[in-house]
């Protein structure tokens, strides 16, 4: 009995160390850390990338730039790749918390439309590479809304009290009432700042919510009238309830680029250029683009996508609605402005 009880625990010794073989470097695996807008991409992309390179991808969300940007800044978290919007890129590039990209490594770059190059957030290419790109506008039901939708003034409209949705993004909610008051988006000037502070407040016991991709919901259920919302999500939601149009006001909007980028200090720089490269395979832009209703610099997934889609302003508007569109700057010397006028927007009382 003693050797049958010696044996047994000789081979549950073997057992043991074995399994924290396996736990420890048995199966390690590299890792990548992501951060990306909600509902942003096709995640069989995610499940892809991982099988193919044999790493774990963990991935997390943020709703809007500055929430990201507050995130990455205060430390204590460490993504490897994240998708901000041209402004904010600007911004980290400034602040050092981007990694230059070594462009040997990502051959797929060939694809991206060389007018989605070269712009003002990254003149030389150096820190990131085009994901999506698009328009803020107006969605409207027209079983609810019988007048022409052509201006953001509608938006003050008291006949549409309790049925308007604003995004919750300053930025966006501030640069559209700029733009309606006939002043740059990008302005440094106080008093125009001012006034868009006052118009907002004034619309503000109009507004039934301010809202982030649940929005999309909210539009394709009924539950406004009219909403402000990016030209990816009009796609997603004309989609689903063919009674809602998108229109981008005669005033003008924001025209806007968001890209890939690896985070300064990232651990994992290789593995973060092979799923950038990854992303911008043919195929794999091509899901993408073709799940969440977004633009896509890629020219050959572009090539992919259904003509209707191809023909459709909302996400490939002509020239001449882009006319008046501006793309939004960092303001890093005035932002604190911006975000005071949104405190104060959203603490005033309806």
């Amino acid at each position: 009995m003693r050797k049958i009880a010696r044996f047994f625990g000789i081979i549950l010794v073997v057992v043991v160390f074995l399994t924290i073989l396996a736990g420890c470097g048995g199966t390690s695996r590299a890792q990548l850390k992501v951060y990306n807008w909600g509902d942003y991409i096709d995640e069989s992309v995610i499940d892809e990338f991982e099988e193919k390179y044999n790493i774990d991808v963990i991935y997390d969300t943020f709703a809007t730039n500055e929430e990201m940007y507050v995130k990455i800044k205060g430390g204590g978290s460490d993504y490897d790749v994240a998708f901000p919007s041209d402004y904010m890129i600007e911004r980290m590039i400034r602040e050092d918390m981007l990694e230059k990209i070594n462009f040997d490594n990502i051959p797929n770059y060939k694809y991206i439309d060389d007018r989605f190059k070269n712009l003002d957030y990254d003149p030389n290419n150096e820190y990131s590479v085009p994901y999506m790109w698009g328009t803020v506008g107006i969605i409207y039901n027209k079983k609810m809304v019988d007048e022409p939708v052509d201006s953001w003034q509608i938006l003050w409209n008291e006949k549409y009290a309790k049925q308007i949705f604003m995004l919750d993004s300053s930025r966006d909610s501030i640069g559209i009432t700029l733009k309606m008051l006939g002043y740059s988006l990008n302005t440094r000037n106080l008093d125009e700042l001012e006034q868009a502070k006052e118009k907002l407040i004034e619309q503000k016991s109009l507004v039934l919510s301010y809202m982030g991709d649940d929005i999309k919901d909210a539009m394709i259920g009924e539950q406004a009238a009219l909403a402000v919302v990016w030209s990816g999500d009009a796609v997603y939601m004309k989609r689903e309830n063919p009674d809602l149009e998108y229109v981008i006001p005669k005033e003008g909007s924001n025209l806007w680029f968001d890209a890939m980028v690896i985070l300064k200090g990232s651990k994992n720089k290789k593995e973060a250029e092979l799923f950038i490269n990854f992303m911008c395979e043919p195929e794999i832009a091509f899901r993408n683009t073709d799940y969440i209703g977004y633009s896509t610099p890629h020219i050959e997934a572009k090539k992919m996508l259904d003509p209707e889609i191809l023909n459709d302003t909302t996400a490939y508007p002509t020239d001449e609605e882009l006319a008046n569109c501006e793309v939004f700057e960092a303001l890093s010397d005035i932002i604190q402005e911006y975000d005071r006028v949104w405190t104060e927007v959203k603490a005033a009382t309806k």
